[in-house]
């Protein structure tokens, strides 16, 4: 049976990728900082889909951590055919409010993880000539906001590298681009979920992950989910930086 790994498993878009995969017939190893959640989801999976599913408690700000995630994504025993890097948080006060640490905490689950875990997957990828890697980055990655919109274009633009690097090697390597979903993050971020967009851009993570497994099927190296989505990503490509950046000021404290 192929196996998946994903990481943030236990809520949102990773919870629904571990679902959706489950339902292929993937075998699971489920990656979060919350052991307690992470058996709890490990459990209803098998029950559910008749898979079987590992969990592996980290925290991904933690390279002591992360070193062990990576352990088990370059095991040649026991490969891991789908990897999807998951895992994110966001920060809800501007750049100068927060303490450092707690900007590089968000960098290092962003960027350090995704970098670290795609390297230590894609080895045994490349040997065996087949598999993938899906990150989740997001829309955001598009327009000037801040150094969560940083990471994510980080992410945008290593996935296409790396995609192009390594599709001829059977590897298909492919950035999601999410915008609002209905999932915990706007709550674990302290924001009003209702006032942060309009109803109509608020997307169901079970379509979501749906077209995402979708377009990873078709080879793509990147994904943005609906047509609503696809001509705001257009449009950001057609207005000038500073003025999207002015746009993005209005409002704020």
């Amino acid at each position: 049976m192929p196996t998946a790994l994903v990481t943030g498993a236990t809520a949102g878009i990773g919870l629904e990728f571990a679902r959706q995969l489950a339902a292929r017939g993937d075998d699971l190893v489920l990656v979060a900082r919350d052991a307690a959640r992470l058996a709890s989801v490990a459990a209803e999976l098998e029950s559910s889909y008749r898979v079987a599913v590992e969990v592996l408690p980290a925290d991904l700000t933690s390279l002591d951590e992360l070193a062990r995630v990576e352990t088990r994504l370059a095991d040649r025993a026991r490969p891991v055919d789908v990897l999807v890097n998951n895992a994110g948080f966001g920060l809800k006060e501007r750049f100068l409010d927060n303490p450092i640490d707690v900007e590089q905490a968000q960098q290092d689950v962003l960027v350090r993880a995704v970098l670290r875990l795609t390297h230590a997957a894609l080895g045994g990828m490349v040997e065996r000539r087949t598999g993938g890697v899906i990150n989740v980055s997001s829309v955001a990655a598009f327009l000037p906001r801040g150094t969560y919109s940083a990471a994510k274009a980080w992410v945008n633009s290593f996935s296409a590298w790396a995609h192009h690097e390594y599709g001829a090697q059977g590897v298909t390597v492919m950035a999601l681009c999410p915008g609002f979903v209905k999932t915990e993050f706007h709550q674990r971020l302290g924001v009003d979920r209702d006032a942060s967009a309009p109803k109509p851009l608020w997307l169901e993570a079970d379509r979501l992950v749906r077209e995402a497994l979708a377009d990873f099927d078709r080879g793509r190296p990147m994904s943005i989910p609906s047509k609503r989505y696809k001509a705001i990503v257009a449009a950001t490509r057609l207005v000038p930086g500073g003025v999207l950046q002015r746009f993005q000021s209005l409002g704020r404290k």
